[in-house]
Protein backbone atom coordinates (compact mmCIF):
# COMPACT_ATOMS: atom_id res chain seq x y z
CA UNK A 1 0.00 0.00 0.00
CA UNK A 2 1.37 3.13 -1.10
CA UNK A 3 1.82 5.72 1.98
CA UNK A 4 -1.02 8.79 1.77
CA UNK A 5 1.65 11.56 2.29
CA UNK A 6 4.96 11.50 0.74
CA UNK A 7 7.79 13.60 1.73
CA UNK A 8 11.12 14.50 -0.70
CA UNK A 9 13.68 16.64 -0.11
CA UNK A 10 15.65 17.95 -3.82
CA UNK A 11 18.77 19.06 -4.11
CA UNK A 12 18.04 22.37 -3.39
CA UNK A 13 17.27 21.80 0.20
CA UNK A 14 13.53 22.30 -0.76
CA UNK A 15 10.95 19.94 0.87
CA UNK A 16 8.16 18.71 -0.82
CA UNK A 17 4.97 17.01 1.10
CA UNK A 18 2.61 15.52 -1.39
CA UNK A 19 -0.81 14.26 -0.52
CA UNK A 20 -1.24 11.17 -2.27
CA UNK A 21 -4.75 9.87 -2.20
CA UNK A 22 -5.82 11.00 -5.64
CA UNK A 23 -8.41 8.26 -6.35
CA UNK A 24 -9.78 10.02 -3.04
CA UNK A 25 -9.44 13.33 -4.36
CA UNK A 26 -6.76 13.13 -1.46
CA UNK A 27 -9.43 13.48 1.29
CA UNK A 28 -8.38 13.17 4.68
CA UNK A 29 -8.49 10.96 7.68
CA UNK A 30 -6.88 10.70 10.42
CA UNK A 31 -4.04 8.90 9.30
CA UNK A 32 -3.52 11.24 6.38
CA UNK A 33 -3.40 13.52 9.47
CA UNK A 34 -0.60 11.91 11.46
CA UNK A 35 1.89 11.51 8.28
CA UNK A 36 0.74 14.78 7.40
CA UNK A 37 2.27 15.91 11.58
CA UNK A 38 5.33 13.93 10.86
CA UNK A 39 5.81 15.61 7.89
CA UNK A 40 5.84 18.63 8.99
CA UNK A 41 7.97 18.35 11.74
CA UNK A 42 10.59 16.72 9.98
CA UNK A 43 10.90 19.50 8.17
CA UNK A 44 10.47 22.37 10.92
CA UNK A 45 13.30 20.14 12.58
CA UNK A 46 15.66 19.98 9.36
CA UNK A 47 18.45 22.42 9.56
CA UNK A 48 19.04 22.40 6.07
CA UNK A 49 15.93 22.17 4.72
CA UNK A 50 15.13 25.89 3.50
CA UNK A 51 11.32 25.80 2.24
CA UNK A 52 8.42 23.58 2.03
CA UNK A 53 5.60 23.23 -0.72
CA UNK A 54 2.50 21.41 0.21
CA UNK A 55 1.13 19.56 -2.71
CA UNK A 56 -1.04 17.16 -4.20
CA UNK A 57 -1.44 14.10 -6.81
CA UNK A 58 -4.64 14.29 -9.17
CA UNK A 59 -7.36 16.26 -10.17
CA UNK A 60 -7.85 17.47 -6.72
CA UNK A 61 -5.72 19.60 -3.84
CA UNK A 62 -8.36 17.93 -1.43
CA UNK A 63 -11.70 16.99 -1.19
CA UNK A 64 -11.75 17.89 2.99
CA UNK A 65 -12.61 14.62 5.40
CA UNK A 66 -12.81 11.25 3.92
CA UNK A 67 -16.16 9.57 3.68
CA UNK A 68 -15.20 6.20 6.10
CA UNK A 69 -13.33 8.85 8.69
CA UNK A 70 -17.00 11.02 8.96
CA UNK A 71 -18.83 7.64 9.44
CA UNK A 72 -16.09 6.87 12.41
CA UNK A 73 -16.37 9.96 14.14
CA UNK A 74 -20.39 10.25 14.20
CA UNK A 75 -20.02 6.93 16.27
CA UNK A 76 -17.50 8.40 18.66
CA UNK A 77 -18.56 10.05 21.65
CA UNK A 78 -18.02 13.73 22.41
CA UNK A 79 -14.68 13.03 24.32
CA UNK A 80 -13.27 10.95 21.66
CA UNK A 81 -14.65 13.22 18.89
CA UNK A 82 -12.76 15.73 21.13
CA UNK A 83 -9.42 13.97 20.78
CA UNK A 84 -9.48 13.28 17.60
CA UNK A 85 -10.17 17.30 16.21
CA UNK A 86 -6.79 17.71 18.66
CA UNK A 87 -4.90 15.81 16.33
CA UNK A 88 -6.12 17.81 13.05
CA UNK A 89 -5.59 20.99 15.24
CA UNK A 90 -1.88 19.81 15.98
CA UNK A 91 -1.29 19.26 12.60
CA UNK A 92 -2.77 22.56 11.45
CA UNK A 93 -0.38 24.52 13.90
CA UNK A 94 2.70 22.62 12.70
CA UNK A 95 2.38 23.86 9.40
CA UNK A 96 1.21 27.51 11.02
CA UNK A 97 4.06 27.58 12.75
CA UNK A 98 6.93 25.94 10.63
CA UNK A 99 10.48 28.23 11.08
CA UNK A 100 10.45 27.84 7.45
CA UNK A 101 8.49 29.46 4.46
CA UNK A 102 5.78 27.00 3.16
CA UNK A 103 4.10 27.17 0.10
CA UNK A 104 0.73 25.82 -1.02
CA UNK A 105 0.52 24.52 -4.70
CA UNK A 106 -3.94 24.19 -5.21
CA UNK A 107 -5.07 22.67 -8.80
CA UNK A 108 -8.83 21.76 -8.68
CA UNK A 109 -11.12 21.27 -5.61
CA UNK A 110 -10.34 22.58 -1.85
CA UNK A 111 -12.91 21.82 0.28
CA UNK A 112 -13.82 22.07 4.21
CA UNK A 113 -10.62 20.89 5.89
CA UNK A 114 -8.46 21.62 3.44
CA UNK A 115 -8.89 25.44 3.17
CA UNK A 116 -7.11 25.42 6.40
CA UNK A 117 -4.19 23.48 5.24
CA UNK A 118 -4.03 26.45 2.60
CA UNK A 119 -4.44 29.22 5.18
CA UNK A 120 -1.87 27.76 7.45
CA UNK A 121 0.84 28.16 4.63
CA UNK A 122 2.65 31.30 3.93
CA UNK A 123 1.99 31.80 0.31
CA UNK A 124 -0.70 29.85 -1.81
CA UNK A 125 -0.47 29.48 -5.58
CA UNK A 126 -3.63 28.35 -7.27
CA UNK A 127 -4.87 27.19 -10.50
CA UNK A 128 -7.41 29.54 -12.11
CA UNK A 129 -9.57 27.03 -12.57
CA UNK A 130 -9.52 25.45 -8.46
CA UNK A 131 -12.55 25.73 -6.66
CA UNK A 132 -12.95 26.58 -2.88
CA UNK A 133 -15.78 25.83 -0.05
CA UNK A 134 -15.87 26.16 3.95
CA UNK A 135 -18.83 23.15 3.14
CA UNK A 136 -18.95 22.18 6.80
CA UNK A 137 -22.93 23.31 7.71
CA UNK A 138 -23.89 21.52 4.95
CA UNK A 139 -23.63 17.97 6.85
CA UNK A 140 -24.80 20.37 10.28
CA UNK A 141 -21.14 20.72 11.57
CA UNK A 142 -18.63 23.73 11.45
CA UNK A 143 -15.17 24.60 10.47
CA UNK A 144 -14.15 24.85 14.40
CA UNK A 145 -10.42 23.35 14.05
CA UNK A 146 -9.81 24.96 10.89
CA UNK A 147 -10.87 28.41 11.81
CA UNK A 148 -8.25 30.51 13.41
CA UNK A 149 -6.15 30.44 10.30
CA UNK A 150 -8.80 30.72 8.26
CA UNK A 151 -10.29 33.98 9.59
CA UNK A 152 -6.68 35.11 9.89
CA UNK A 153 -6.28 34.81 6.24
CA UNK A 154 -9.57 35.89 4.68
CA UNK A 155 -10.78 38.48 7.46
CA UNK A 156 -13.95 38.17 9.96
CA UNK A 157 -16.78 39.54 7.74
CA UNK A 158 -15.91 37.44 4.85
CA UNK A 159 -15.28 34.36 6.90
CA UNK A 160 -18.96 34.97 8.88
CA UNK A 161 -20.49 34.90 5.32
CA UNK A 162 -18.76 31.48 3.93
CA UNK A 163 -18.40 29.82 7.19
CA UNK A 164 -22.39 30.18 7.12
CA UNK A 165 -23.69 29.52 3.23
CA UNK A 166 -21.00 26.88 2.34
CA UNK A 167 -20.88 29.05 -1.37
CA UNK A 168 -18.53 27.61 -3.49
CA UNK A 169 -16.07 30.37 -4.58
CA UNK A 170 -13.72 30.84 -7.36
CA UNK A 171 -10.19 31.14 -7.37
CA UNK A 172 -10.45 34.60 -8.16
CA UNK A 173 -12.04 35.02 -5.63
CA UNK A 174 -10.15 33.52 -3.37
CA UNK A 175 -7.12 35.83 -4.49
CA UNK A 176 -9.50 38.80 -3.95
CA UNK A 177 -10.31 37.58 -0.39
CA UNK A 178 -6.96 36.55 0.63
CA UNK A 179 -6.57 32.79 0.81
CA UNK A 180 -4.42 32.85 -2.40
CA UNK A 181 -1.47 34.86 -3.08
CA UNK A 182 -1.64 34.23 -6.76
CA UNK A 183 -4.01 32.40 -8.86
CA UNK A 184 -2.29 31.82 -12.25
CA UNK A 185 -2.93 28.94 -15.41
CA UNK A 186 -2.30 25.24 -14.08
CA UNK A 187 0.97 25.03 -16.53
CA UNK A 188 2.22 28.04 -14.90
CA UNK A 189 1.47 26.71 -10.99
CA UNK A 190 5.62 25.37 -10.46
CA UNK A 191 7.51 28.18 -12.65
CA UNK A 192 5.41 30.14 -10.36
CA UNK A 193 6.64 28.54 -6.97
CA UNK A 194 10.60 28.23 -8.89
CA UNK A 195 10.48 31.68 -8.98
CA UNK A 196 9.04 32.66 -5.34
CA UNK A 197 11.45 29.67 -4.11
CA UNK A 198 14.52 31.15 -6.21
CA UNK A 199 13.97 34.32 -4.54
CA UNK A 200 13.68 32.68 -1.01
CA UNK A 201 16.75 30.36 -1.24
CA UNK A 202 19.01 34.14 -1.92
CA UNK A 203 17.99 35.18 1.73
CA UNK A 204 19.42 34.00 4.81
CA UNK A 205 17.90 31.39 6.66
CA UNK A 206 18.01 32.43 10.07
CA UNK A 207 16.81 35.66 9.08
CA UNK A 208 13.62 34.17 6.95
CA UNK A 209 12.66 31.99 9.86
CA UNK A 210 13.06 35.36 12.30
CA UNK A 211 10.64 37.38 10.14
CA UNK A 212 8.03 34.39 9.49
CA UNK A 213 7.93 34.63 13.64
CA UNK A 214 7.71 38.42 13.49
CA UNK A 215 5.12 38.70 11.17
CA UNK A 216 3.14 36.21 13.59
CA UNK A 217 3.96 38.14 16.51
CA UNK A 218 3.51 41.76 15.72
CA UNK A 219 0.40 41.32 14.05
CA UNK A 220 -1.27 40.86 17.61
CA UNK A 221 0.75 43.71 19.19
CA UNK A 222 -0.36 47.14 20.04
CA UNK A 223 2.11 49.61 18.40
CA UNK A 224 3.36 51.26 21.46
CA UNK A 225 6.43 52.33 23.03
CA UNK A 226 6.81 48.72 24.34
CA UNK A 227 6.36 47.41 21.31
CA UNK A 228 8.71 49.68 19.87
CA UNK A 229 11.43 48.83 22.27
CA UNK A 230 11.28 45.12 21.69
CA UNK A 231 11.55 45.42 17.59
CA UNK A 232 14.64 47.96 18.13
CA UNK A 233 16.24 45.41 20.58
CA UNK A 234 15.28 42.87 18.30
CA UNK A 235 16.74 43.75 15.15
CA UNK A 236 19.85 44.73 17.06
CA UNK A 237 20.59 41.00 17.70
CA UNK A 238 19.67 40.01 14.59
CA UNK A 239 22.31 42.69 12.77
CA UNK A 240 25.44 41.47 15.76
CA UNK A 241 24.25 37.39 15.14
CA UNK A 242 26.79 35.59 12.74
CA UNK A 243 24.14 35.41 9.67
CA UNK A 244 23.79 39.50 10.31
CA UNK A 245 27.41 40.36 10.42
CA UNK A 246 27.78 38.01 7.13
CA UNK A 247 25.18 39.60 5.36
CA UNK A 248 26.19 43.08 6.14
CA UNK A 249 29.53 42.43 5.18
CA UNK A 250 28.57 40.87 1.89
CA UNK A 251 26.12 44.00 0.99
CA UNK A 252 29.34 46.42 1.89
CA UNK A 253 31.83 43.92 -0.43
CA UNK A 254 29.56 44.02 -3.62
CA UNK A 255 29.74 40.39 -2.88
CA UNK A 256 27.66 37.09 -2.39
CA UNK A 257 26.64 35.84 1.38
CA UNK A 258 27.84 32.59 2.24
CA UNK A 259 24.21 31.34 1.96
CA UNK A 260 23.92 32.22 -1.52
CA UNK A 261 27.31 30.51 -2.59
CA UNK A 262 26.99 27.39 -0.98
CA UNK A 263 23.40 26.79 -2.68
CA UNK A 264 25.18 28.10 -5.69
CA UNK A 265 27.61 24.85 -5.43
CA UNK A 266 25.06 22.72 -5.78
Amino acid sequence: MEPSVIYHVDERNIATVTLNRAEKHNAFDDKMISELTRAFKQAGEDKNVRALILKAEGKSFSAGADLNWMKRMATYTEAQNENDALGLAEMLQTLYTMPKPTIARVQGAAFGGAVGLIACCDIAIGSKLSKFCLSEVKIGLIPATISPYVVEAMGARVCRRYFQTAEVFSARRARRLGLLSESVTEDELDSTIDNILSNIIKNGPQAVAKAKALVQWVSSQEINNELLSKTSKLIAQVRTSEEGQEGLSAFLEKRSASWVEMNNDK
